[in-house]
């Protein structure tokens, strides 16, 4: 894991060299549109007041439960024993990115969307209130948390959601199969180079030419950095979009020449 201050500068030089998030420059008619009218959509949406509340209470919530990490751990956190409103601040998605994944599920019509990870189940409910009738499927490794995300489900009425406990090393399998091919695969529960390939992999062999692909955090540390760098680079993957703290795969047919591009927002 990267220090704040090795983080920080990193992130000012990606501000600095990336593309315009205005869509300028940009000659891939694919990309100007993700600019235009997904990344910049500025609309307050129906379902995000609704997520908002429900994340204001977790960040009142003092309760403390225990959480196993199967992952590469937290940057905050030490210990096992954490309050959920801790979690809430530190590990949950923020407002800005849960809004821009519940755009993507929506503007791309995304029916099957798989997540690795959770959480409290923000961003879990921006993925599945984008379209009531799609089917959500969300992989936790933390049963106490996976108990929390729960409620937060019932109180939302998303009733398109399944979550499924465990190792992903266990549980990825069965939700790719319940799934068949999915549209969008969230991943973010593993920071670390080597589970983070494997699963790629892994959902890989269900990929079909509108399916997405977002990977969390993909500058949280030079593991992280390597994976990226690895998955841009597979001969599957024909765009990327690199946003700093979340990274876009997609596999459409229209690039006869990979393209990446690094894009403020």
């Amino acid at each position: 894991m990267y220090s704040p201050f090795h983080l920080a500068f990193k992130y000012l030089r990606y501000y600095l060299n990336a593309s315009s998030g205005e869509g300028h420059g940009v000659h891939s008619p694919f990309v100007f549109d993700f600019i235009t009218k997904v990344l910049n959509d500025k609309r307050n949406f129906y379902a995000y007041e609704a997520i908002e509340q429900v994340r204001q209470k977790l960040l009142l919530n003092k309760e403390k439960i225990t959480v196993e990490d199967l992952g590469a751990g937290s940057a905050v956190h030490k210990s096992r024993e954490r309050t959920i409103r801790d979690i809430a601040r530190h590990s949950a998605k923020k407002p800005k990115y849960g809004q821009l994944l519940f755009r993507i599920a929506e503007h791309y019509d995304c029916k099957k969307i798989l997540e690795l990870g959770t959480s409290l189940g923000l961003s879990t409910a921006y993925l599945a209130a984008a379209d009531p009738y799609a089917k959500v499927i969300t992989l936790e490794g933390a049963p106490a948390i996976a108990a929390v995300a729960r409620k937060n489900f019932e109180a939302l009425n998303l009733f398109n959601t399944e979550l499924i406990e465990g190792n992903f090393d266990e549980t990825l399998a069965a939700g790719l199969q319940q799934l068949s091919s999915p549209n969008l695969v969230f991943f973010d529960g593993n920071h670390r180079k080597e589970p983070t390939l494997r699963y790629f992999h892994q959902c890989l062999e269900k990929v079909q030419h509108n399916s997405i692909f977002i990977f969390d955090d993909i500058h949280w540390s030079s593991e992280m950095e390597e994976a990226w760098a690895s998955i841009q680079s597979h001969t599957a993957v024909t765009c990327s979009i690199d946003l700093f703290f979340a990274g876009l795969v997609f596999f459409r047919d229209e690039f006869k020449t990979p393209q990446h591009f690094t894009i403020r927002f």
